[in-house]
């Protein structure tokens, strides 16, 4: 077995195969822990995070809080339903008795407040205000590029937190997605999702067992490529950032942005 390699700002990574997740300070001992993974097509992975990665993460938040209640929360993207979904992955089959999915777009939401010092578009998010209760909260994202305008787009652990806002408020011409999240661009935007709820997240997965390409916008139409790659740690940027840099992605534009926002 080989060894994960330890990265800048607490990173870790390894191959698929020998992924044993460390979970971050939030989850020891902690109550109560969300997890939101991208389950949001009935498409397998890297569309969606593979099962056996969500496994060896669950695993990992029960080993240092046993007696947590888990709730796996996501909301889907398309027509097909959460509880469709779940079915068609399997992921029922993960969890056991303390451990509980939940669709987002039904959850009671609150209004997070910007803490960026420069908004993009949104001075206030609604997301759901479960957010606010849990100890610790954990994204598991894949890697993909997309591609918006002819312009490359990135997304992993972060633009994983679009499936958090509720359709309802966010849609525009389509209502199975958010829309208005893509306005004036989805990279602008990031940096509010950020500033307002992304940087509550305790840990980050970016679970690159193989990475997406898509030659157009469609983020469960495209080509696997194997990567063999889980990158993890504390910080949802860097996590993201290593993802990339490890995975042959070029690093997008909206991370800097965020670091800078951020910086002191």
């Amino acid at each position: 077995m080989t060894a994960p390699f330890s990265l800048p700002a607490q990173i870790q990574a390894c191959s698929a195969q020998d992924f044993i997740y460390t979970p971050p300070a939030a989850a020891h001992n902690a109550r109560h822990i969300l997890v939101k993974p991208n389950l949001g097509y009935p498409e397998p992975h890297p569309a969606t995070v593979s099962p056996a990665a969500l496994r060896q993460i669950l695993r990992g938040l029960r080993c240092v809080a046993p007696e947590a209640e888990i709730a796996i929360v996501e909301g889907v993207c398309s027509a097909v339903s959460l509880s469709e979904i779940v079915q068609i992955h399997g992921i029922a089959d993960l969890l056991d008795e303390g451990m509980q999915i939940l669709d987002a777009d039904t959850l009671p939401t609150i209004e997070y407040p910007n803490r960026s010092p420069t908004p993009v578009r949104f001075k206030t998010m609604l997301a759901p205000a479960i957010l606010q209760t849990v100890d610790c909260r954990i994204s598991v994202g894949t890697l993909k590029r997309t591609h918006l305008k002819g312009e490359p787009l990135i997304s992993a652990s972060l633009k994983n937190l679009y499936g958090l806002f509720p359709r309802a408020k966010y849609k525009a011409r389509s209502p199975n997605s958010r829309g208005q999240l893509h306005r004036p661009s989805v990279p602008a935007v990031l940096q509010d999702v950020y500033g307002c709820i992304g940087h509550l997240f305790d840990g980050s997965i970016v679970d690159a067992t193989q990475k997406y390409f898509s030659k157009d916008w469609k983020p469960n139409k495209g080509t696997a490529i194997d990567c063999d790659r889980v990158i993890w740690g504390d910080d949802l940027i860097a996590v993201d950032r290593h993802a990339c840099v490890t995975c042959d992605e070029p690093i997008p534009d909206y991370l800097a942005a965020i670091e800078h926002q951020r910086s002191p």
